[in-house]
């Protein structure tokens, strides 16, 4: 039997899947960090990965901020690699906090959604 989150990522998902040209950018969040993939769903392959545990410096205050420098080191990674277009996958969360913090930071980094 599936719970309510799973009804809902399993929704979400389904509107939504990532090609070369526009790889999905998908988004898990723990209690303490959180992680962010850029995925190409043609091919099944992770073209990029990182949590806050990739930040070489530790950064103080909120998980929000905390969540938009990751946002801001995922998109400076993504043009690395020439990546400027996603599709944000917020899974079976909210658009609010530390998601929509991650995603305004991908934003200011460069990134298109």
């Amino acid at each position: 039997m599936l719970g309510r989150k799973e009804i809902r990522k399993k929704r979400i998902r389904a509107k939504i899947k990532g090609t070369s040209q526009r790889p999905r950018l998908s988004v898990f969040r723990s209690n303490k960090l959180i992680y962010a993939q850029i995925i190409n769903d043609e091919k099944g392959d992770t073209i990029l990965g990182v949590s806050e545990k990739n930040i070489d410096k530790k950064v103080s205050g909120s998980k929000i901020d905390q969540a938009k420098i990751l946002g801001l080191f995922l998109a400076k990674k993504a043009t690395a690699k020439k990546i400027k277009n996603v599709i944000f996958d917020r899974g079976s969360y909210k658009y609010h906090g530390r998601i929509k913090a991650l995603a305004e930071g991908a934003r200011e980094g460069g990134l298109v959604f």
